[in-house]
């Protein structure tokens, strides 16, 4: 080996007797000057930007998220990445970081829109910065922390709770300093698909709504939800004249009485392992949808691939699979059901709206449907096309109507699509136009259609949406084009007041198992999202009382996503025939807690951890406008965890859930 002056082998030898010969204090500071003299710079940006996830677009390298100079404040940068709020990046240091800096804030792009995000930076369990509130226009932070012995990294970026839009995020020339092994970017942490709901045991338990509304004289048909080993029999006491009921199967059909009035009915089911009675109240009046509409719907799986039999696949599906026990009674097709744009002729010598190859005979499809005891929903636009490019409703909305009425069809999604194209302006009068004439066309038909109006929440439809017809309206844009559950529910959840018996705020549905990509209609694929936020997902839309329409692949229903969708418990706060939707008791980037007051006084409650570290949680009774002692019991586990005067406290994993429910101790 060679000895060349100045070469690496010489130096050591000279740190080696130097460590030896002088003070400690001198060989301290010579190693340190040694040690910095072997860190190096790493930039951020030579990671793999492609695991920083961004609430809008994609992180971008050297630019910002719209692929502009990253300038913050006025200032400009010639490194670093842009992304978007609601974002995330995980790094292993491996322990051989020593620091971390950048400039950080809302980039200048936005050009004087509101913008305002917190960027915050996590060492293994240690918060190491918190930049606070940062608005668009203001100058950038300095971001400079210690890495010394930290594993794992993570850098984020929340909205500051008012929502993402124009939270371009900057991390401007973010750098390590390293010692030794490279950082690299990670995926999030995985966790464990741990089942928390138990199963249904041998004996009958009945679930589903206690109130049910429909018109006078109208159709009827309702199958029993309930759990437990089957054979079962089914009885009914009080059955009103016109109806009947399938003692095997535990399914209600025929006519109900043609006089307003409130029917109040026992349910009873019975096996070898015991029975189980429940009251049940018909409401023969002027209003639908009593509760929350539950079902399944076609879009987010099959998109323009869908087919008469994926719609008695799912029939078959929602009653093999219990979810029919629980109380989900809606099959739903979405679009792509009618004839495409070049395929003349679109109607009938009547007007009425054809199917195109696919669908071969609606009748009997829906016929099929009402056999198991369930409802069955169809879709359209009320403008000459669907969003999808199939034929609408427009100047054809009786037609169609009552065809969809002799088809046998409940459900009706109004889609608004093309009928932007139709409408004069943005005015109040025209936005309501479309949803007015299909609702009054609807309480003329000789069954009874839910309409759901599909307009993404244009002109604050959840002030007149009832008014005009509607049972359930959308609030937002489609939920499979946004990165994030959370945020779409935190836009439906401002909106709580406006919910009521027959009037509903719909979020969108439940996607969860497996799901397609909404952006490319494609096929589906196993939901990426974690344990915990499926968990958070279904509490937060119980909570606000939404629809629980899942739109998954029903032929693919594994058991963790069954018991997401099947707790019975969690469903009940959605179906509580008080019908109040959850309000905002606290909101934070980290934090979010609803309750939701029930018919008999007690209250449910979810405390949220959007933080992506774990966290303790807490509910004071003076923000429920209650006193006292409350037994206070865990829906999801379905156990009672105590009794709590004053507050509740808990341990919430990151990005999940406590879902519980606080009744008073006499």
């Amino acid at each position: 080996m060679s000895f060349k002056p100045g070469g690496y082998y010489v130096r050591g030898v000279v740190i080696l007797v130097v460590a030896v010969l002088l003070p400690a204090g001198c060989a301290d500071s010579q190693a340190a000057k040694v040690a910095a003299a072997q860190s190096e710079t790493v930039w951020l940006s030579s990671l793999e930007v492609a695991k920083m996830s961004s609430g809008w677009g994609k992180a971008v390298v050297g630019k910002s998220v719209q692929n502009q100079e990253l300038s913050i404040g006025g200032k400009k940068f010639t490194e670093g990445v842009g992304t978007h709020a609601n974002s995330v990046m995980y790094i292993d240091l491996k322990r051989a970081a020593k620091r971390f800096s950048a400039y950080v804030g809302v980039d200048d792009e936005v050009d004087g829109n509101i913008g305002s995000i917190t960027f915050k930076v996590f060492g293994d369990d240690r918060e190491l910065f918190d930049s606070g509130i940062m608005k668009a226009g203001e100058a950038a932070q300095k971001v400079d922390v210690d890495l010394s012995g930290v594993k794992t990294l993570i850098l984020l970026v929340n909205s500051a709770g008012d929502g993402i839009n124009y939270d371009h995020a900057d991390w401007a020339q973010a750098k390590f300093e390293v010692v030794g092994a490279q950082p690299k970017a990670m995926d999030r942490p995985k966790e464990k698909a741990v089942i928390l709901t138990p199963s249904p045991g041998p004996e009958p338990r009945i679930n589903g709504p206690k109130v049910f509304g429909v018109r006078p004289g109208r159709p009827f048909i309702y199958r029993i939800p309930a759990t437990g080993k089957r054979p079962m029999t089914f009885a009914v006491s009080n059955l009103p004249e016109g109806l009947k009921l399938d003692s095997q199967s535990g399914i209600i059909t025929g006519n109900v009485p043609g006089q307003s009035g409130e029917y109040v009915l026992s349910l009873k089911a019975s096996n070898g392992h015991g029975s189980a009675e429940r009251a049940f109240t018909i409401v023969v009046g002027d209003t639908l949808a009593l509760t929350p509409p539950m079902g399944w719907n076609s879009w987010y799986i099959h998109y323009n691939r869908v087919t008469d039999q994926n719609m008695r696949e799912a029939a078959d599906a929602m009653v093999e699979s219990g979810m029919a026990d629980f109380g989900y009674m809606y099959v739903n097709i979405d679009d792509c059901w009618m004839k495409k744009k070049q395929d003349e002729p679109y109607r009938d010598e009547n007007g009425a709206v054809l199917t195109n190859a696919k669908f071969p005979d609606m009748k009997a499809m829906t016929d099929y449907i009402h056999s198991k005891g369930l409802r069955a929903g169809i879709y359209i636009s009320p403008g000459p096309w669907t969003c999808a490019g199939y034929v609408g409703s427009y100047q054809h909305e009786k037609d169609d109507a009552w065809k969809f009425a002799e088809w046998g069809f409940d459900f009706l999604k109004y889609d608004w699509c093309s009928y932007g194209q139709i409408a004069k302006d943005r005015s109040l009068a025209e936005l309501q136009k479309p949803y007015q004439q299909m609702g009054d066309i609807l309480k003329t038909l000789d069954r009874d259609v839910v309409l759901n109006l599909c307009q993404y929440g244009m002109g604050e439809v959840w002030k007149w949406g009832g008014q005009v017809g509607g049972h359930c309206w959308r609030t937002t844009g489609d939920l499979g084009l946004s990165p994030s559950f959370m945020q779409i529910g935190l836009s439906n959840a401002r909106h709580y007041e406006y919910a009521q018996p027959g009037r509903w705020n719909d979020p969108d549905y439940i996607l969860i198992g497996w799901v397609g990509d909404a952006h490319q209609m494609g096929e589906g694929q196993l939901t990426t999202l974690s344990p915990n936020e499926q968990y958070a997902y279904m509490s937060m839309w119980s909570l606000m009382a939404a629809p629980l329409i899942y739109s998954g692949e029903m032929t693919k229903l594994d058991e963790f996503t069954l018991n997401v969708l099947c707790n019975a418990e969690v469903i009940e706060v959605d179906q509580d025939s008080l019908g109040q939707q959850g309000r905002i008791i606290t909101q934070t980037d980290e934090e979010l807690i609803l309750a939701k007051d029930m018919e008999d006084g007690s209250k449910a409650v979810g405390l949220f951890n959007n933080d992506e570290l774990d966290r303790k949680m807490s509910i004071k009774w003076s923000d429920l406008g209650i006193k006292g002692k409350y037994r206070v019991r865990d829906l999801w586990r379905q156990k009672d965890i105590g009794e709590f005067t004053d507050q509740y406290e808990g341990k919430v994993s990151r990005r999940g859930v406590i879902m519980i429910r606080l009744f008073p101790v006499r």
